[in-house]
């Protein structure tokens, strides 16, 4: 099932229909560890709603309501070569080689919600940097208990010049206006994604496409639950929290986006989150 939020409440599709909750709070929603049981009870006392040209459906925001967004790093040995290449030169290439196979992810903050992107909205890249990449991640939604629940798309907008100068400056490289990006909806299902699940990506330039990639999500290193046991080890999320997972796809060192550029990133079950560089 998947719950999308519009600007005229909350949307439930289950097999292709479509159902708007009688709760309207976000937070109040997805905040229970029996996410998809509750959600099937849901459908047998609400009435379809019959979305055409005539009545479309309603515009969709980003999937989140107060929660913060958080993420992994270097959990696709892809990443690591990349990381290990940008931040050669300033000789920390080592750092992201140990974390690689260090029992301890790196875990870094990277939005407030009300900073996140929705679907066919507009991310960022930074004045003060040369070199911007999409990272292409499954995302997870965990309660408040830590339990998994659910699933969306990000986009987590990345400086590969700002963190490649020093790994220190990774918080300005990850977090800033317009760098995350979160949808189109919240996938809740019944049963874990399976590892064969792929995430591509296609970037989209003057009608061309510039870069596009597949991985599989049995690619990466960790295990969602793992990652979500560190993040919620020494901290409280009293609506739950989201966590990007991580990239297998870097696009190659001579590229780097432009204003203009459109974005495609398709995780199935899940949909495709499309956003446009600003």
């Amino acid at each position: 099932m998947k719950l999308y939020r519009t600007l005229h409440g909350i949307l439930l599709e289950k097999e292709d229909q479509y159902y708007r909750l009688h709760e309207s709070d976000w937070d109040t929603v997805v905040n229970r560890d029996d996410l998809y049981d509750w959600l099937v009870t849901q459908t047998e006392s609400l009435l379809l709603l019959p979305f055409n040209d005539s009545s479309p459906m309603p515009e969709v925001v980003a999937p989140i309501g107060t929660q913060e967004v958080w993420a992994s790093g270097v959990t696709y040995f892809r990443s690591r070569e990349a990381r290990m290449e940008e931040s050669e030169k300033a000789g920390g290439g080592s750092f992201y080689d140990r974390v690689y196979s260090a029992e301890r992810p790196e875990l870094f903050f990277k939005a407030n919600a009300w900073r996140v992107v929705g679907d066919s909205g507009e991310v960022r890249i930074r004045k003060d940097s040369g070199w911007d990449v999409p990272e292409p991640e499954l995302t997870l939604f965990a309660t408040s208990s830590g339990k998994l629940v659910g699933y969306t798309i990000g986009n987590d907008m990345s400086s590969r010049s700002i963190e490649g100068e020093n790994p220190l400056y990774l918080p300005q490289a990850k977090s800033y206006r317009g760098s995350a990006a979160l949808g189109p909806c919240l996938y809740v299902p019944a049963e874990p994604l399976s590892p064969e699940s792929e995430i591509s990506i296609a970037i989209i330039r003057g009608g061309e496409e510039i870069f596009g990639n597949t991985v599989q999500l049995n690619q990466m290193k960790r295990k969602p639950e793992e990652l979500l046991g560190y993040l919620f080890r020494e901290l409280d999320f009293p609506q739950g929290a989201y966590l990007m997972t991580g990239t297998g796809i870097i696009p190659p060192s001579e590229f780097t986006l432009q204003s203009g550029d459109k974005i495609y990133i398709t995780i199935e079950p899940i949909g495709t989150l499309v956003t446009t560089v600003a």
